[in-house]
């Protein structure tokens, strides 16, 4: 979220940023200004008229050690008139916080000033690319076709129990998913991060704090009853650790990795481009998270580009990196990489991992400050990113590791699979 002192001295930068992220909406920001204008104007009557209040409460007291008891209770008559005004006042300026809150939720964040103008995935600026990619046999078979045909993820099968985009994985199929978790997870801990094992459900104030309320409400699964919502990402119960937290200086950075499996609702189109792996309602992900002070975050988050690079490069697959433009970008960050991995059999680039710089727009949320020894407490950054999900990382192994004899497992994994081959 954010912050009103920054739109009220920075109009027209925050104008121009917005519309960087193609924003439909930009008389919000005056609206903000207007609001804001009005809770200032508010909150100084009250001030007013508390100063008054005390001033003639002092005054009744002098008069009454005086024993000038009739002139005290004269002046203490008009003490209701006080009362009466408060509580106007006090109400009042409660409905204008309500609705300047509803307005400030309504803004994304303001997009870095290096991030690219434009408007769809086709705009988006490739930072790199690494890796050779695979010639694959003639009779190369996609994922799906893979899976069935070595019976080590069931499509079906997960339909009947619970939906489409819900697999069961089978055998190799099952022992490489939890391969490709500890894989990473012990070289997110090599890399400094501690390990953490959150909640996968979440309250409001959470989904709030990170920002996926009240912006992705339809994109998440909610369980009525306890109006609690299934996590889509480790991020959320991670970052909020942190919600309401004051922070000594000396502990930044924070860094926090998370295994966790992750629930959207966003699947609904149909086609190849969402077959098998590539689109699914659940799936595993590990999440990197981490809190720094806003001096470093940018370099920190060219860090944390860098070691889901890592990542892909250990498992010998062809990527590329995407730096966002405006107008693809999530509605919390500042500033996006993501990193694609090449899928041989479906010729196609897929995208395993974000990496995003929220700024201060969660921390304000979250009310997530830092203090130095001589300063006031300030908002720090956050960041966070995939490393990795697992879905499209299962796909791109499978399709470009097939062979006639088999499908190859990465050298780096084998350790964790105890098998080289899956045939």
């Amino acid at each position: 979220m954010l912050q009103v002192s920054y739109i009220r001295e920075n109009r027209e930068e925050v104008l121009n940023r917005l519309s960087v992220k193609n924003f439909k909406q930009p008389e919000l920001v005056d609206q903000i200004i207007k609001l804001d204008d009005d809770r200032r104007q508010t909150q100084t009557q009250l001030d007013s008229i508390a100063s008054e209040a005390n001033a003639s409460a002092r005054k009744i007291g002098d008069l009454m050690r005086q024993g000038l008891k009739e002139e005290a209770e004269s002046i203490k008559s008009q003490s209701n008139t006080y009362k009466e005004q408060t509580k106007t006042l006090s109400d009042k300026l409660s409905a204008i916080e309500i609705l300047l809150q509803n307005e400030l939720v309504l803004l994304p964040n303001l997009p870095h000033v290096s991030v690219p103008k434009g408007k769809t995935p086709e705009d988006n600026v490739v930072a790199l690319e690494n890796g050779k990619i695979p010639q694959l046999m003639t009779n190369a078979l996609p994922h799906w076709e893979l899976a069935t045909k070595y019976d080590i993820i069931d499509f079906e099968l997960g339909n009947k129990i619970a939906g489409a985009g819900f697999p069961v994985y089978k055998g190799k199929g099952a022992k490489l998913q939890r391969a490709l978790i500890n894989f990473f997870l012990d070289r997110a801990g090599e890399a400094g991060y501690r390990e953490m094992q959150p909640p996968i459900v979440v309250n409001e104030a959470s989904g709030f704090g990170t920002g996926q309320l009240p912006d992705k409400e339809g994109q998440m699964y909610h369980i009525g009853i306890d109006n609690l919502y299934l996590i889509p990402t480790a991020e959320v119960p991670v970052t909020n650790l942190y919600r309401d937290v004051i922070l000594k200086e000396e502990e930044l950075p924070i860094k926090n990795c998370a295994y966790t499996p992750c629930f959207r609702r966003e699947a609904g189109s149909y086609g190849a481009h969402v077959r098998g792996l590539n689109r699914l309602h659940q799936f595993d992900k590990v999440e990197i998270v981490q809190v720094v002070h806003p001096a470093d975050s940018y370099q920190v988050l060219e860090d944390m580009s860098t070691y889901v690079q890592s990542l892909l490069q250990a498992l010998e697959l062809p990527y590329r990196v995407l730096s966002l433009c405006g107008g693809d970008m999530g509605f919390t960050s500042a500033k996006t990489y993501d990193m694609e991995v090449w899928c041989a059999a479906q010729a196609r680039w897929l995208e395993v991992s974000s990496v995003s710089n929220f700024e201060t727009y969660q921390s304000n949320r979250l009310k997530l400050r830092f203090k130095s020894k001589e300063g006031k407490p300030q908002l720090a950054h956050t960041l966070n990113g995939s490393a990795l999900a697992l879905p499209r990382i299962v796909a791109s192994l499978l399709e470009n590791n097939q062979t006639e004899k088999g499908i190859r497992i990465p050298a780096a994994l084998v350790p964790y699979t105890g098998f080289e081959w899956i045939n």
